[in-house]
């Protein structure tokens, strides 16, 4: 079975706990990336910064990112993902508290496949984010090539 990358960019440590335990719960291997700002997900992305030796071939078939991030917020890292070609198709789902309907719509204006409000319940959130994982990560087909 193929292993597949998700990049998770979450700021939260609270967050971040639960949904990597909700990912690894999930049925679909998945090694995960935890990125804990925009520069550091697009250093990652881009082979920039900390992560320029990394193999620039191995990109993520899931995204799951915050909007409010520090240094560069979730939606000016989404725009940067969208405006590249190799990244551009990545499947990119926003994972946010905002509730705000301008956040909503400049996400999906700037190319999120889907927007998620985060539960306020743990057992809530950790369901949604597994729930999640199994559609993106199993159920729909990437653009992205999966390695073993």
């Amino acid at each position: 079975m193929n292993t597949k990358l998700t990049l998770l960019v979450e700021d939260n440590s609270d967050d971040e706990m639960l949904a990597l335990r909700a990912l690894k719960k999930n049925s679909v291997p998945t090694e995960i990336v935890v990125a804990r700002d925009g520069v550091e997900a697009l250093n990652y992305l881009f082979c920039e910064g900390e992560y320029s030796d990394r193999d620039s071939g191995l990109l993520p078939e899931l995204i799951l990112l915050d909007l409010n991030l520090p240094k560069l917020s979730g939606i000016d890292v989404l725009k940067r993902i969208r405006e590249n070609e190799r990244t551009k198709l990545i499947p990119v789902v926003v994972l946010t508290s905002s509730k705000e309907n301008r956040d909503l719509l400049g996400c999906y204006n700037s190319g999120a496949n889907s927007y998620i409000r985060k539960p306020v319940d743990f057992v809530e959130f950790g369901e949604t984010v597994q729930q999640l994982s199994t559609y993106w990560l199993q159920l729909n087909e990437s653009p992205i090539k999966q390695r073993s």
